[in-house]
Parts: structure tokens; sequence; C-alpha cells
């Protein structure tokens, strides 16, 4: 299915470019943006927006995994501020 009509940018090319991405990065956080670039493109209008981030929310990879809440170093410093 077309999702950006502008670009010409399928949801398996939203899909493709989330699986490279988390591929690549375990922990990298995914945007639009990113998968534009990714994928060789840039936004134009902004009209498929929100099917273009519903389909990257459905893509089984689009989360981080195992990452935890805050880092331990983070804890200490909240901490320290009281």
């Amino acid at each position: 299915m077309i999702v950006c009509h502008c670009m010409n940018i399928t949801d398996h090319d939203i899909r493709a470019a989330v699986d490279w991405m988390r591929a690549s990065d375990a922990e990298t956080i995914v945007t639009p943006g990113k998968i534009y670039h990714a994928l060789g493109k840039r936004a134009d209008c902004g009209g498929c927006m929100p099917l273009f981030l519903d389909t990257m929310r459905r893509c089984e990879s689009f989360g981080v995994a195992d990452v935890p809440a805050r880092p331990p170093l983070l804890r200490r410093v909240r901490a320290e501020r009281g």
C-alpha cells in the first residue's frame, strides 16, 4: 500500500527501513525523518504523517527492547540532587 504519494513510499518500504535501522543499531530512535533519509527521500506535504506514523508503530522491530528505563548513572545524579 502506498503511504506517501508525494515520494511514492509504501508500507513495505517503511517496514524495511525500520528493520534495517534496528538491525544496524538496536537502540536507535526511529523517526519519520530517519526513514525518509534511509530511503533517500524527503518529506513534502506532510499529509501522509498520520498513516506514516501508524505504519512505523505497527512494525514488529519498531520498539527498543531490553533498554533500562533510566541508566544507573542518571539514577545516581537524580538522587544526589535530592
